[in-house]
């Protein structure tokens, strides 16, 4: 089979229906989460060759209702990689079907780690960011990932 697609990078798209409403008649949040976990999971699974679980989540700031009825547009990527972890960066976007207009509503940062058939850790491929989107992604994931030991308990 032809590669096709980036294995850095995944774009997913949701209609936000009436069933993921909340009080309020916006998305849930909730709703927008367990989207997020399958979107890291697919992409880090898409990069890693084999399953991944989810170890932390960073950033989850909801900037913006999501209407119902917009189409929610999930733009992931792998940031960084560990020996057997990854980050995955996922931007949310809220467009306005019929009036052609979108909207930055959450941006955060997943946290996976590869596994095999038995859950043991597994090594995954290194990352070579190339571009220049790719390497300010990787500092700023590296720079998270450092933050991230030094507030970890011991």
């Amino acid at each position: 089979m032809e590669d096709i697609f980036d294995p850095k990078s995944l774009t997913m798209s949701v209609l936000a229906s009436p069933s993921m409403a909340n009080f309020s008649g916006v998305m849930h949040g909730g709703e927008l989460m367990k989207l997020l976990d399958q979107v890291a999971y697919a992409c880090a699974t898409r990069y890693c060759g084999c399953g991944v679980v989810t170890i932390g989540v960073d950033g989850m700031v909801f900037k913006n209702p999501i209407p119902i009825g917009s189409l929610v547009i999930f733009l992931a990527s792998v940031n960084y990689v560990g020996s057997s972890s990854c980050e995955v960066g996922i931007k949310v976007i809220s467009e306005d079907i019929k009036n052609r207009f979108v909207t930055h509503c959450n941006s955060c940062y997943f946290t996976m780690v590869a596994i095999d058939k038995e859950g043991k850790k597994v090594k995954i491929p290194p990352l070579t960011p190339t571009t220049e989107a790719e390497k300010r992604r990787f500092e700023a994931a590296k720079k998270r990932k450092e933050f991230r030991v030094q507030i970890k308990p011991h």
